[in-house]
């Protein structure tokens, strides 16, 4: 009987080893300074919203914050901006992201002037296209414009 038992125990060390070689090649290890930027990773909850948008154009990671100091092996103080002061500070490593700093990922947006109809003007350039789309007893024109705003040609 003994001899099953120790079988058994092998092939289930065996299983244990084989499943954590798997595991262990999809982790890394992190380690942050204090002063390091790192993106923070928002929970995927279905139906929240969180940081202004819900669905499909939840942000998965929000603007890089600066780590403060390590509390424990895999957990780090953040520096949280003014507007999210209700969270904790302190993040587990597996919701951080190291973040590069690169110049060109950056995005000027240029402000557009609204009336007071919260309109603004934009005109139409040229027709780029033209289709028609047939329903039962009708066609819709559907026609692909090119739009020039003001400030921009």
């Amino acid at each position: 009987m003994t001899e099953k038992v120790e079988v058994i125990h092998k092939r289930l060390i065996a299983a244990q080893d084989r499943q954590k070689k798997y595991a262990d090649q999809g982790r890394k290890d992190m380690q942050f300074e204090p002063g390091d930027k790192v993106l923070l990773k928002i929970s995927p909850w279905k139906d929240l919203s969180r940081f202004g948008k819900k669905g499909k154009l939840r942000p998965r990671y929000i603007r890089p914050v600066e780590v403060l100091k390590q509390v424990e092996k895999v957990a780090y103080e953040l520096a949280l901006p003014p507007q999210m002061q209700h969270l904790h500070s302190v993040f587990e490593v597996s919701l951080l992201k190291k973040y590069n700093v690169d110049v060109s990922h950056v995005i000027e947006l240029e402000p557009v002037e609204i009336q007071q109809d919260l309109s603004y003007v934009e005109q139409p350039v040229r027709i780029l296209d033209r289709k028609g789309k047939a329903l039962k007893n009708k066609v819709v024109p559907l026609v692909r414009l090119l739009w020039r705003n003001p400030k921009v040609e």
